[in-house]
């Protein structure tokens, strides 16, 4: 489920609660945490909606009525989905940013580290690309992905699903224009 980031903002601000999506069934489910740009946003429920009302409007962070019907373009697209209001929290700090400001690795912290990304790179259909990757980024800070990829001989997408994979360890950091290691990647190629 994407969430614009003003509607992210206002979640933060506790100025919006909710959100509205047509669906053909529901895509999330209470409990489901996402990972956004200002931290974790909780569901709190999903439940099917009849009619609109102003105070829906307000709570999804509209001006009125007319703007969140004007905003909910799938209803002419898709007449068959159903219309789920969303019940949205902030859920706190994402916990990958304290993760990738870790620098101090113990032995411990390092082997279990290096064993995932040997598990991933026996995994891998285009053989072993965690230690090429890691050193790419740390060579090439803030360079665009598809650039990164080229010098690797790989498509785009795939090379960053890798990279996201990379960040879930705390090693790896979106830049807005490319990414970055991590203080914890940076300790984890540089043990010295």
């Amino acid at each position: 489920m994407l969430i614009p980031r003003p509607v992210l903002d206002g979640i933060v601000a506790g100025t919006v609660t909710v959100a509205f999506r047509r669906w053909t069934r529901p895509r999330v489910r209470p409990g489901t945490r996402m990972r956004t740009v200002v931290g974790l946003v909780e569901v709190v429920s999903v439940e099917e909606v009849g009619e609109l009302t102003e105070a829906d409007a307000r709570a999804a962070g509209y001006r009125d009525l007319a703007a969140l019907r004007k905003a909910d373009t799938r209803a002419a697209t898709m007449p068959e989905a159903v219309l789920y209001r969303i019940t949205l929290r902030p859920a706190g700090a994402d916990p990958r940013v304290a993760l990738r400001e870790d620098g101090a690795l113990d032995a411990a912290t390092r082997a279990s580290i290096a064993a995932r990304l040997q598990r991933w790179d026996t995994a891998s259909h285009h053989g072993p690309w965690t230690a090429e990757t890691l050193t790419l980024i740390a060579r090439r800070p803030a360079v665009r992905a598809p650039e990164l990829a080229a010098e690797l001989g790989r498509e785009t997408a795939p090379f960053k699903r890798d990279v996201r994979k990379l960040k879930e360890l705390g090693l790896t950091e979106s830049l807005p224009v490319g990414y970055r290691l991590s203080p914890r990647g940076r300790a984890y190629l540089d043990p010295g």
